[in-house]
Formats: C-alpha cells, structure tokens, sequence
C-alpha cells in the first residue's frame, strides 16, 4: 500500500478556517500595539528634542528654537517634524548666522500634535520664552487611547503629563 503525501480537502478547510478566526481576531490588537508604539516613540523623540535644545542653550550660552520648520520659517503644522536650531536673529526665522542642532522625520501624516504655540524658545539660562505649553500627541484619531501629551514650563523643565484622558482639540 502506497502512503499518501498532502493534505485532504476537510484538513485544508479547517486549517483555513482556525487561521482565519485567529487572524480576525489578532490584527485589531495589533493595531492597537501599533498606535501605542508609535505614539511612545514620538513623544520622547519629541521630549529628547527639547532636552538636547535645553541643555544646548545652557551649554552655549545661546538662545535655541525648536519648531516644525517649513522654508526657514516656524510653522504650526507640528507633524511635518521638528528643527532645532540656534535663533540669534529674528525669532522663529531661521536666517543668517542661526546653525541647525538637529532635525527629526516628519512624525505619520495620520496623527495629530498640537501646541499652543508655533515654537519652544529656550534661553541661554535654560529657561522656556513666554508660557507654559502642553504638546499633545494623538495617534490616528484627536481622542485617542494611547495620547499623549508633554509639560513645558517656564523654568525650562520638560515633563510627561500624568492625565489620563488627552484629546488633541
């Protein structure tokens, strides 16, 4: 008697049956991971941009801008990504002897950042020009469960917001 090698037809039906349900059921989860992650990685790219622009201003003595930059200009449009540079002329104008820091990606065309602000001015003391702000980072969706949101106060300090619910509004 020849052994037989392959699958019959109810053992493929079922096999693709089971990974259909397991799939259905694992892929919104993993969107959700997805948009966590994302989110995680954004802020504190965000927060070490601020930390690297704070800690530049101190150490040199000299007045550091972090903004999203669109044609040497400060925009409002936060996703497009963040410049940090020195701002020795006219504010929020990258121009004559002002030298980039660093520069991030653009953050995903889908989330929402917002601030109350077009930039975040550090002094060559460290502290934050004009008033406290929150920037808030929503992945998807403006009230999204995996927001989240920085803290940035006058003295120049920049922190987590421990508020549950953050809605980019």
């Amino acid at each position: 008697m020849k052994t037989q090698l392959g699958f019959t037809l109810v053992e493929c039906i079922s096999t693709l049956a089971v990974s259909t349900i397991l799939i259905s059921v694992g892929v919104p989860q993993f969107n959700s991971l997805y948009e966590y992650f994302r989110s995680d990685t954004s802020i504190r790219r965000i927060q070490q941009s601020l930390q690297l622009a704070r800690n530049y201003a101190i150490n040199y003595s000299i007045r550091v801008t972090v903004c999203p930059m669109e044609e040497g200009r400060c925009s409002k449009d936060w996703r497009i990504g963040l410049t940090v540079f020195t701002d020795l002329g006219e504010k929020n104008l990258l121009d004559g002897d002002d030298r980039i820091i660093f520069k991030t990606n653009p953050f995903n065309s889908r989330d929402f950042i917002t601030y109350n602000r077009s930039a975040i001015r550090f002094q060559p003391t460290g502290l934050a020009s004009g008033t406290n702000g929150t920037l808030k980072y929503c992945p998807s969706s403006i009230d999204s469960e995996h927001s989240s949101a920085l803290i940035v106060n006058q003295a120049g300090r920049v922190r987590f917001s421990k508020q549950k619910v953050i809605t980019c509004d």
